[in-house]
């Protein structure tokens, strides 16, 4: 097929605003350039496919005076449909298609604060054949809790009546309130064990400094450089502020030493790796959810998924959780594909 470029079109004029060529080239140029820059897309072998590949649809929807965000659900599957000879329609081409269209789309929504056109997503989730189509190809999708565990887990975790814990637990009433508000934080603004144990007092930003929240209920949390991710800033949902804020009432009230979050100890001894990773089982085996061994990431990766289901980017998303590529969220992305009764 041939590839498409910007002179095919220099003698169209269109009345309808943005269904023109430029829109949908400058679109793709600037995704393809950061997908590049994340290194993502790195062969230009695979630039060249997914460039012919939006060359024909902007061909086609030019020619029909559609615009990159008017573009519909029907519009794409006409498209699809309508595709013949040496490109006849097959499920990996609809499934390839449709997932360039939605990140182009996507990428174009936020980079010019525009609302994003789901009609890609819409479609692909509509077809099982298509969504599926490229599944052998796919890594694992990452272990997460569903929308239903995650409200028992929060329920759980700000039920003040619930101090249950597992055997092996520690019991003291202080240590049981750090492990809940701990898990609180990997679920709330996406911490890692190693961001827990390494988290300050002063990094916790109360709302003092953000209008409209009740008093001092914290809101935001910054965090050390450690290991491969870099200082950053994250935000903490308001039913684990809620949390948190207890854990430092009763931190300062016991008088804890140090300046960690969460300590080991009165003294404030850091808390090991072993003591956390065994704490954060007990919580999590005590509040009933399936498999507490290496439950903390699934934490984790439900802070990523249900922000990408949000709206948030994936760079700002991949920002808040440290890592330094956001390519590292392609599995949450495939994941908001995936089966209602696994999402």
């Amino acid at each position: 097929m041939q590839a498409f470029t910007r002179d095919l079109f220099t003698d169209l004029s269109l009345a309808g605003p943005g269904a023109g060529p430029e829109v949908f080239l400058t679109a793709f140029d600037a995704w393809a350039a950061s997908r590049a820059g994340c290194g993502e897309l790195r062969a230009q072998s695979s630039v060249d496919v997914y460039r012919s590949m939006w060359g024909a649809l902007t061909a086609w929807c030019v020619g029909r005076g559609l615009a990159l965000q008017g573009l519909g659900a029907s519009h794409l599957e006409a498209y699809l449909h309508a595709r013949g000879g040496a490109e006849d329609l097959t499920p990996r081409h609809a499934w390839r298609l449709l997932t360039l269209v939605d990140a182009v789309s996507a990428h174009h929504a936020d980079a010019n604060a525009l609302p994003r056109n789901t009609a890609a997503h819409d479609l692909l989730m509509a077809r099982p054949d298509w969504r599926y189509a490229n599944a052998a190809e796919k890594t694992p999708l990452p272990e997460h809790l569903t929308a239903d565990e995650a409200r028992r887990l929060v329920a759980w975790l700000l039920d003040p009546a619930r101090q249950a814990t597992a055997a092996g637990a520690p019991p003291c009433a202080w240590q049981s309130l750090r492990d809940r508000a701990a898990v609180g934080l990997q679920l709330g603004a996406g911490l890692a064990p190693g961001d827990i144990r390494l988290a300050t007092t002063t990094g916790v930003f109360s709302s003092d400094v953000a209008p409209g929240l009740p008093s001092l209920l914290p809101w935001k949390i910054a965090l050390p450089a450690h290991g491969s991710a870099p200082a950053r800033q994250a935000p903490v949902a308001p039913w684990a502020g809620s949390l948190l804020q207890a854990w430092l009432q009763t931190r300062q009230s016991l008088r804890i030493g140090g300046d960690r979050l969460f300590p080991a100890a009165v003294s404030g001894r850091p808390w090991g790796k072993v003591a956390q990773y065994t704490a954060a089982k007990g919580v999590l085996a005590a509040a009933g959810l399936r498999g507490a061994d290496g439950g903390s990431f699934r934490l984790r990766h439900t802070f990523a998924l249900r922000q990408l289901q949000h709206g948030s980017s994936p760079e700002q998303v991949a920002q808040w959780m440290g890592l330094r590529n956001a390519a590292a969220l392609a599995r949450h992305r495939r994941l908001m594909m995936a089966p209602a009764d696994i999402l």
